[in-house]
């Protein structure tokens, strides 16, 4: 006969496996809508940014970036914004690529070369970022200035101990480094996404100004990268020491977090993206 203690034993483990599935589908619906909605953030800055590069019309991409665009006089500044919106294109599609299960299972030689492809860019795309922000500044001033250039160190950081792992064999660490790069390296996206779903929850831009130094702005130019990071974070803790009642409400999290981004990439999509095309 099985005792008490083993059937109670028994239903633990049940209710274990059956939260380790919830937290695992939770986190690849987010994977997805992120996936697609970095997606049409890259198919943007394709035609915008590079169709109008082909065509000889960089003047164009003053129309999005204003004083922080293209600058008469300035061709070193003008070639590190080239530099900058091409990369970033290039890290926008790779960088979701390497986090595809079957990807790295069935195509391990792609997932190799893709990487360090992502990691070259990811730190060109920083390095160009650093000396925009130290040559030109930002629109919002030096709140905006520290943010990204902490948003780049972090990057940086991020991308040299997913490498450093990578050769060493420790896949496991690699991946958490990996997912932490994708982390922080989106922040661009996260930005946009995130700015305008808080424009759709409040109904308006609560908090927000057009200089860009509102309360919500301030806060969201740290929170767009340091957010995701430590919901990263939280989520790879609870998935290897939390309890199923942690596990199922990290998922919950993780799903209100998909419906957040999906709404974010409606708006940037129909209120920022086409607009311009």
């Amino acid at each position: 006969m099985i005792s008490v203690s083993e059937t109670i034993l028994s239903r633990r483990v049940e209710a274990g496996a059956g939260a380790d599935r919830i937290l695992k589908r939770a986190g690849a619906a987010w994977f997805l809508v992120a996936a697609l909605g970095q997606g049409a953030f890259a198919a943007y800055i394709v035609a915008f940014y590079w169709r109008a590069a082909v065509l000889g019309d960089v003047q164009r991409w003053n129309e999005v970036l204003g004083g922080h665009g293209v600058t008469p006089g300035q061709p070193a500044s003008n070639l590190f914004l080239g530099l900058h919106l091409l990369l970033a294109g290039i890290v926008t599609v790779g960088g979701p690529l390497q986090l595809v299960p079957w990807v790295r299972a069935r195509f391990i030689g792609f997932h190799r070369w893709n990487g360090r492809a992502y990691v070259v860019t990811a730190i060109g795309a920083s390095l160009a970022a650093f000396y925009l922000v130290a040559k030109r500044g930002t629109i919002a001033g030096s709140i905006m200035s520290v943010a990204i250039s902490l948003d780049g160190v972090l990057i940086l950081a991020c991308a040299a101990m997913a490498w450093r792992q990578a050769l060493a064999r420790r896949i496991d660490s690699h991946r958490r480094w990996a997912m932490r790069t994708f982390m922080v390296a989106s922040g661009v996206w996260f930005y946009r996404v995130g700015l305008m779903a808080w424009f759709l929850v409040n109904r308006g831009p609560a908090g927000h100004t057009d200089s860009f130094d509102g309360p919500f702005d301030v806060f969201w130019a740290y929170g767009c990268y340091l957010l995701p990071l430590a919901v990263l974070e939280l989520h790879q803790w609870v998935r290897d020491r939390g309890g199923a009642a942690a596990k199922l409400g990290m998922a919950g999290l993780i799903g209100a977090a998909a419906l957040a981004t999906g709404l974010g990439v409606f708006g940037a999509v129909v209120g920022m993206w086409l607009p311009r095309l």
